[in-house]
């Protein structure tokens, strides 16, 4: 009877290994559960690191770091280095363009920091304008154009590396962008610009505007300057120049000359400096281009 007793209270050696058998199955499903968790999350933040690589180091999540001071613009933080050369695409279709005003010249009476593009064979102003990098709308306007009753739209655009450009004399805007312009003051005959705070991320490549310059006088054109607030222009190292622009050393003394120091592909470059110069007057002459 006592060997009977002890039987009935133990385990015998074939139950033991059945027990460790499925303890051990239910072990290893769960380490690969835990394995294929552990994968997708380093799969997912290795998305999110290879987007932020494609977006500028994390720049839209990091939002602007650039703030405008009294003496121009400032990183509030260490800025990320800038994407290698060719840094920009070109911000709209070159093979429509038909001539090219040349950033850093006199043109209609007023000094001109930012170039411009004209499109004198397009139809009904349908010029599609892209953003040629990603950044931030740090400021914008709506304005009545010079004895025209036509509202035209401009921004600039920064870079957190420090690069800001300004499209200027868009005619019609996608809707998100749109929302952003109806926010301005009522357009006048001032083209003052207004801060966009927050500002708002702009991917490359995005749509800026689908019409631009005046369509009523079948005027085809819009504006284009590019800023390095890296360092000041070659131009602005002239004592003439400083004191000629020295109320507009944000602009004047930061403008680069696009066209050329490879700021667009080589190819492009090439294209839009054999096209006319579109100012009469002016004709390339140009305080940023080489001639």
């Amino acid at each position: 009877m006592l060997h009977m007793n002890k039987k009935q209270h133990g385990f015998s050696i074939v139950e033991l290994l059945i027990i460790l058998v499925v303890l051990g199955a239910i072990g290893l499903v769960g380490w690969k559960v835990f394995y294929s968790s552990s994968s997708n999350n380093i799969n997912s933040n290795t998305g999110s690191q290879s987007q932020a690589a494609k977006t500028g180091s994390g720049e839209e999540s990091q939002g602007s770091i650039w703030q405008q001071t009294a003496t121009g613009w400032e990183a509030i933080k260490k800025a990320p280095d800038c994407p290698t050369q060719p840094m920009l695409k070109a911000p709209a279709d070159i093979s429509k363009v038909t001539a090219i005003l040349y950033p850093g010249q006199t043109r209609g009476g007023n000094y001109k920091p930012h170039g411009g593009f004209r499109f004198d064979t397009a139809n009904d102003n349908m010029v599609t304008v892209t953003a040629p990098l990603e950044g931030y709308i740090v400021k914008g306007t709506r304005y009545i154009a010079d004895g025209e009753n036509e509202v035209q739209y401009g921004f600039d655009i920064m870079n957190n590396c420090g690069i800001m450009y300004r499209v200027g004399h868009l005619r019609e805007l996608p809707g998100n962008l749109q929302k952003i312009a109806d926010t301005f003051p009522a357009p006048s005959s001032s083209s003052m610009n207004t801060n966009v705070n927050p500002a708002v991320f702009i991917k490359q490549g995005e749509v800026l505007a689908t019409k631009v310059g005046i369509i009523s006088a079948h005027n085809t054109f819009f504006d284009w300057g590019v800023y390095d607030y890296r360092k000041a222009n070659e131009a602005s190292k002239s004592a003439a120049y400083q004191s000629a622009h020295a109320e507009d050393k944000e602009l004047a003394w930061h403008a680069v000359c696009w066209l050329q120091d490879g700021w667009l592909p080589n190819t492009d470059q090439t294209k839009l400096v054999a096209l006319p110069a579109g100012d009469p007057t002016s004709g390339k002459k140009s305080d940023y281009c080489k001639q």
